[in-house]
């Protein structure tokens, strides 16, 4: 009997190595990230499947900004999704632990 483990799964890429200054706290800690999907094959990203959006996610505060460094959240969606201070993927608001790297919100 074999089993085959796969499907899709979010990966934050960091774009920019240089730091930049937060909006936020005025510490210049934030990088430059993307959270893009992939096709997982035993849980090992094989596949990129989506690219996401640029934002910046400060280090020391946790706070997640658009890329050109305005406040607020990085997307314009209806239903606005917030970040994991830990990993900077993309979570409901309502949860009290991550889903991808478990930190607690």
């Amino acid at each position: 009997m074999f089993f085959f483990i796969g499907g899709v799964q979010p990966k934050t890429i960091e774009l920019d190595n240089k730091p930049r200054m937060c909006p936020s706290c005025g510490l210049y800690k934030a990088k430059l990230k993307r959270v893009d999907n992939y096709i997982s094959a035993f849980f090992i990203p094989v596949m990129p499947v989506k690219k996401g959006d640029p934002f910046l996610l400060c280090e020391s505060c946790g706070t997640a900004s658009r890329e050109s460094g305005n406040k607020g959240p990085p997307f314009d969606h209806d239903k606005k999704p917030d970040h994991c201070p830990g990993c900077g993927g993309l979570i409901d608001k309502g949860f009290s632990y991550c889903p991808f790297c478990g930190r607690r919100m």
